[in-house]
């Protein structure tokens, strides 16, 4: 009895322990599981902040997922891709291919947004006019096309291996002068609340030249709340911008164009940018501080700045009209243009912390079956444009649904480089985090095949194409 007694003592103890943690009466030691050691939590997961520190933003010209991107595999794995569009007598019209450099464009002002999206319907494309230059006759239905696979390969590759988003929408109803107004301050208004005209928005292109030193007789149609576009004013407008807030904590930045007075030209339409040498109608030149030190008249200058090691932590990279994709001013070298960036880029020191935004400053006249979604304003959203982000730390062969506009891309900036929001498209954007993960082992970067490469472009002495986006 005594060998046993211990071991029912033992036993009597491990129930009331037992017991005791069932009813929360603890009291039996440090082996009680209500005083065992509290669980470490992971760290947080990795923010656009801690990883990315240079921001890159190919804006490219006029063209829909639609139009440019039948690309099969990208259809294949869920890409919003239409092969048919409905005009506006009910018929269904199948989608014909084009070459990238074809002679025609499409009316893609306000009016003609208005056209097309018809209440929403989207089929009224067939009433939107083409405008063919040349002996060639105009196809049928050239509104309803699509490009030569074999033209835009470089940028399927991209848009294959890294994120292709397909809810990209363009944040104005309208042609390029506003578009270019957006991706650097996330508005067309020619004023900031809270003066009268911060309602309005410059709703089409300006002419006969744009910005702050243009013509005395350049005018830009504004659009009202009501959708009037009865007023006009000169393009020379005043409000904040992405860059004001780059420069309030001293972040570089750099606006790779061509053309001073050219309608693609952001910063010469605000006057704190341009700095004109003369109070507007009468300046002639862009001779700011801001200008001078950022604003590079020469878009190629990208390439050498990545070659020596002096890319700013932001860039805006324009095409000239041949390096477009823009209907009868581009040459169809638009992808190698794309290609010799990124791959500047991806083969430098820059890949490890670098996100490439690459997409399109409007819908340019052509089909795109996706009603853009409506906004409380008489001019915001537009049609759809392509968007492919790379990076990385990109999504690898992703398929983003998740709507996002021009805002989104200064969301992403403010996100990246801890700035407040300009209360414009940002404010109620997205911050493009569905096309990146954070967390993944960094993507290798693979060279873009592309017809021509960085030497062609740097050798290329030919002006840049007259800008006149008709």
């Amino acid at each position: 009895m005594r060998v046993l007694r211990p071991t029912i003592l033992l036993s009597s103890t491990l129930l009331v322990c037992t017991a005791g943690f069932l009813l929360n009466l603890g009291g039996c030691g440090s082996s009680s599981p209500m005083q065992s050691q509290p669980s470490v939590q992971p760290p947080p997961p990795p923010t656009a902040s801690q990883k990315i520190k240079h921001v890159v933003i190919l804006f490219q010209e006029n063209r829909t997922p639609d139009n440019l991107f039948h690309d099969a595999t990208l259809i294949a794995n869920g890409a919003d891709i239409a092969s048919t569009g409905v005009n506006s007598q009910g018929q269904t019209i199948t989608l014909t291919p084009r070459p990238l450099a074809d002679i025609y464009g499409m009316d893609h002002s306000h009016p003609a947004f208005v056209a097309m999206y018809d209440n929403g319907k989207v089929d009224g494309a067939d009433n939107v006019k083409a405008s063919c230059r040349g002996t060639p006759v105009c196809p049928p239905n050239p509104q309803f096309v699509y490009v030569n696979p074999g033209d835009v390969a470089p940028y399927f590759q991209l848009a294959e291996q890294y994120t292709f988003g397909d809810r990209m929408f363009q944040t104005n109803q309208g042609p390029s002068f506003p578009a270019h107004q957006y991706i650097i301050s996330g508005t067309s208004a020619p004023s900031a609340p809270p003066d009268i005209n911060s309602n309005l928005f410059a709703s089409e292109n300006a002419g006969p030249d744009a910005g702050c030193a243009a013509s005395p007789d350049s005018l830009v149609s504004l659009i009202d709340p009501s959708g009037s576009e009865s007023q006009s004013m000169y393009p020379c407008f005043e409000h904040p911008t992405l860059t004001d807030l780059l420069d309030a904590k001293s972040i570089s930045w750099r606006y790779y164009a061509s053309g001073l007075k050219s309608i693609w030209n952001a910063p010469n339409a605000i006057q704190h940018m341009c700095g004109p040498n003369a109070a507007p109608p009468n300046g002639t030149a862009c001779v700011g501080p801001v200008w001078t030190n950022s604003v590079v008249l020469q878009s190629t200058r990208v390439l050498t700045d990545i070659a020596n090691g002096q890319l700013p932590a932001v860039s805006w990279v324009i095409p000239t009209g041949q390096a477009s994709d823009h209907p009868v001013f581009t040459d169809g070298s638009g992808p190698s243009w794309v290609a010799s960036v990124v791959n500047a880029i991806g083969n430098s020191q820059y890949w490890a912390d670098t996100a490439i935004i690459i997409t399109w400053d409007d819908w340019g006249g052509f089909f795109d079956h996706v009603a853009p979604p409506s906004i409380a304003n008489s001019y915001e959203y537009g049609f759809r444009v392509p968007l492919i982000v790379v990076s990385p730390f990109a999504k690898a062969s992703h398929i983003s649904h998740v709507t996002h506009d021009f805002g989104s891309i200064l969301k992403f900036m403010e996100g990246v480089y801890g700035l407040p929001s300009l209360g414009y498209a940002d404010a109620r954007a997205d911050d493009l985090s569905d096309c990146f993960d954070f967390t993944q082992t960094p993507l290798i970067f693979h060279p873009v095949a592309a017809k021509f490469n960085a030497q062609h472009f740097l050798n290329d002495t030919r002006p840049p194409a007259d800008l006149d986006d008709d």
